[in-house]
């Protein structure tokens, strides 16, 4: 019943067939599902034998109380939610053979899991799978499951010393512990006695080294070899030279600072398919030429410092990354191979590589990853480049190639990256570019001598993240449509990373390979490399260092997902557009370098994640925008706008100068006349007058009858005046 959708509790499903079929049940997959509820009881399946849950929404801790059945051999519950540890029944499922509980979060401590399980079942458990969990602890000793074959515990959280004294089980074929952080030295007692492992991954424990004996011959016959970021050096490790089946290996990034020995060399001549990778370390001496007939190889070997010339063994590489050595003589031998069908990538880049590229890529017949950059190639782009049908990148970044870009370009339209920045390319840039290669998610033209106005054509690719045109002669107006770039108008995060892959033919078989994308970026100031997912996140237009003019087009406030924007040094006017706040993902805008005029929009502040701002050499008026994000800038993000105030600029606006307020309060020093003292003398004074004059009058009846008698006579003096007054006035203006 896989992948039907259901989305029961389990314990309901569990209650539905508990009638007679639990007698006769062996066989339940109900994986890809929507069941959740915890893990039940399962113990009343007494013929139940295989029991598949996984890819479900099972979620909590499994009860300690819960049994599996006496005859259950495969039980997988991984790719759930389901928490805490393994319970101690299961231990005593003395017939199981195979236990996935894998992508989970189980998060008790692997010691703990291992005593659960030391039970009956430690003598049939074959398979024990327990990768991306959070299981920590270190390893304890697990020689105790003698039938143990496969056990997987990559992506957990193991750690601490790994103790000299535990071994693994005898029978063990395969052991996955990659993506941990053990740290500790395994030597060869830890892998006595293993003569059947073939499968050893310990990559990604970077704390972890190998130290083996000096003339240790391993028990074992290895096919797949997986020590990146171990510590393996400085000597190249002399037990690998007994190991001559393996068709992987892995010893990057490994601290080994030797020259490779010619067994190592040797041990790669007579596979039918070999996938190794030897970067990062500090090996160094000439790569011999060995035979390569029907031979299939991925080959990773820089950075590191081989010299000397490239051996011809082309014709059966699928994969061949030679980055980051001192190659330098030219690539003429790539013409000396013929038809290649099986090479996929081909990144010769970091060397020095010279002369011309040769024009022989029609021989490349299945190419889909080309890196030629930061080398010395002069001349044109060969046209036989067009011919490469497959290709999804084209890296020729930082070399001296002159001449316009091949009009054959326009038949890779399975092109994802361009670059071919920093170089002495010149013409137009073709609006091919946009009407045929519209899978373009990466076009990298700057730093080049391109002219003319961008075609709008270009405005075909809706996929673009990453748009450089920067440094070149470009003329003209920024052409509105950009608003069609779709990519750009949407946020996005690191869970919609799909990578980038393609399919291999190794043998009639199809295999699925995925490739990394590098993006070298002007970024905050410097250059700065971007790989991968961060790569997809950063969201990028270029347009800087060339002669634009116009306005900037409004349509630009559209594309809420771009996280870096870079217009200076042109010739933009008018405005800087009211809603740029709408770009809310803008960790970079530098405008500077223009003629902008007017003020700086108020919805700047809205953009919180803005980290690098330069808005400096303009014609911008007014008042800087108050926020947070604005004032925390460096002055001279604003500098050079003569009419520009407000902090973080020295400059006050007018409504904002500090104007001296007048002095309104009384000073009680000893010379004011309004002093403390003063008024209390006066209401003293006022007090004794009042009681002096109105006092006596009040108490003595001879004084307060002639007091009377004086205010009688003043107004009867004062009536008889008036009325005399009065009538001379009549008689003057009768």
């Amino acid at each position: 019943m896989s992948g039907n959708n259901l989305n029961k509790e389990l314990s309901v499903i569990i209650h539905q067939l508990s009638g007679c079929a639990r007698f006769s049940l062996q066989e339940l997959n109900i994986r890809g599902n929507q069941i959740n509820g915890t893990l039940s009881d399962l113990s009343i399946f007494s013929s139940l034998k295989t029991l598949d849950l996984s890819e479900n929404q099972l979620n909590g801790k499994i009860p300690e109380s819960n049994k599996l059945p006496s005859l259950l051999e495969s039980l997988s519950i991984g790719s759930n939610s389901l928490e805490g540890g393994i319970p101690k029944s299961f231990g005593d499922a003395c017939a199981l053979r195979s236990l996935d509980m894998s992508n989970n979060s189980l998060s008790e401590e692997f010691p703990m899991i291992i005593h659960h399980l030391s039970g009956c079942a430690r003598y049939s458990l074959e398979q024990l799978s327990l990768s991306m969990n959070q299981i920590n602890g270190t390893l304890p000793d697990l020689s105790i499951f003698s039938s143990l074959k496969k056990l997987y515990l990559y992506g957990n959280k193991l750690n601490g010393e790994i103790p000299k004294d535990i071994k693994f089980p005898p029978q063990l074929e395969q052991l996955d512990l990659q993506s941990n952080s053990l740290k500790g030295v395994f030597t060869d007692y830890h892998f006595a006695n293993m003569s059947k492992l073939y499968f050893l991954e310990l990559s990604d424990n970077s704390l972890l080294a190998l130290a083996f004996s000096q003339n240790w011959v391993p028990p074992f016959q290895l096919r797949s070899i997986g020590l990146r970021s171990c510590k393996l050096g400085p000597v190249f490790p002399k037990w690998l030279e007994t190991q001559n089946q393996f068709q992987g290996i892995d010893i990057s990034n490994a601290g080994i600072a030797d020259m490779v020995p010619k067994w190592f060399w040797a041990n790669l001549a007579f596979r039918e398919f070999i996938s190794m990778n030897i970067s990062y370390n500090n090996l160094h001496g000439i790569i011999p030429n060995f035979p390569t007939k029907n031979i299939q190889y991925s080959l990773i070997l820089g950075p590191n410092q081989f010299d000397g010339p490239v051996p011809p063994f082309l014709r059966g590489s699928v994969f061949l990354d030679l980055p980051k050595n001192q190659f330098s003589d030219s690539l003429s031998f790539l013409c000396a191979n013929g038809t290649v069908e099986t090479l996929y990538e081909l990144d010769l880049s970091n060397n020095h590589f010279s002369g011309k590229i040769p024009d022989c890529w029609s021989h490349f017949k299945s190419l889909t990853y080309l890196d030629l950059s930061h080398n010395n190639f002069s001349g044109r782009i060969p046209t036989s480049m067009g011919s490469l049908l497959h290709l999804q990148a084209l890296l020729l970044r930082n070399n001296n190639l002159t001449d316009e870009i091949p009009f054959s370009l326009r038949s890779c339209t399975n092109l994802v990256m361009l670059d071919i920045s920093e170089n002495r390319l010149s013409g137009l840039i073709p609006a091919w570019i946009g009407s045929e290669l519209q899978e373009l998610q990466f076009l990298s033209l700057g730093r080049n001598n391109f002219h003319g106005s961008l075609p709008l054509q270009i405005c075909y690719l809706s996929d673009i993240q990453l748009l450089d045109v920067s440094l070149n002669s470009m003329s003209g107006q920024i052409p509105k449509c950009i608003k069609n770039f779709t990519s750009m108008t949407q946020k996005t995060s690191s869970r919609d990373y799909q990578g980038h892959s393609y399919l291999v033919n190794t043998s009639g078989i199809f295999v699925n390979s995925t490739y990394d994308l590098n993006a070298l970026l002007m970024w905050k100031g410097s250059e700065q490399m971007f790989k991968n997912n961060v790569l997809l996140l950063l969201k990028s237009i270029d347009l800087s260092s060339n002669h634009f003019s116009g306005e900037i087009p409004l349509e630009i406030e559209d594309l809420f997902g771009l996280v870096s924007l870079n217009l200076s040094r042109n010739h933009l006017t008018g405005k800087i557009p009211s809603n740029i706040g709408k770009l809310t993902s803008l960790e970079s805008l530098d405008l500077s370098r223009n003629q902008l005029v007017g003020s700086i929009p108020p919805s700047l502040t809205q953009i919180y994640w803005l980290s690098v701002l330069d808005l400096s050499h303009n014609h911008l008026t007014g008042k800087i925008p108050t926020s947070t994000q604005l004032q925390s800038f460096n002055a001279s993000s604003y500098e050079d706008n003569l009419d520009l105030c407000g902090p973080p600029l020295e400059k006050f606006c007018i409504d904002e100068r500090p104007t001296q307020k007048p002095n309104v309060e009384v000073q009680e020093d000893e010379y004011s006349l309004l002093s403390r003292e003063f008024y209390m003398s006066m209401t003293f004074g006022f007090v004794i007058s009042f009681w002096v004059v109105f006092g006596s009058i009040l108490f003595k009846s001879s004084w307060r009858h002639a007091y009377f008698k004086f205010l009688n006579n003043l107004s009867n003096n004062i009536y008889v005046k008036v009325a005399v007054f009065a009538s001379k006035i009549s008689k003057v203006h009768g």
